[in-house]
């Protein structure tokens, strides 16, 4: 049985581009589907400090296997948007991982 990764995704983008960048996003996000992926959630940090030193927003993405994140990645349609994506995003940083047994309940 093949396990579930999980991304922890921080993007940093463009001055002024919110508008392009959730577009971006809403595209990504129904190609990340025909994968099994989904967005488990989408938190914008508080302003602390200047916005240099944090993420605009950090994802956190669920797959149900590494192969189909690969498939995801290499897929010809999200590729197709990498000027849209480079014209928001300025960087990403992504954690790839599987799921821990929870410390407490």
């Amino acid at each position: 049985m093949t396990k579930p990764v999980y991304l922890v995704v921080s993007l940093w983008i463009r001055d002024g581009a919110v508008s392009a960048f959730e577009a971006y996003e809403h595209k990504a996000a129904c190609i990340m589907k025909r994968y099994g992926g989904s967005l488990v959630h989408a938190v914008r940090p508080y302003s602390v400090g200047t916005p240099l030193d944090q993420p605009f927003e950090v994802h956190w993405v669920r797959f149900p296997s590494h192969e189909m994140f690969e498939a995801y990645s290499s897929d010809a349609d999200l590729r197709a948007l990498s000027s849209e994506r480079e014209a928001a995003i300025t960087k990403t940083a992504v954690l790839v991982g599987y799921e821990n047994p929870a410390y407490a309940t």
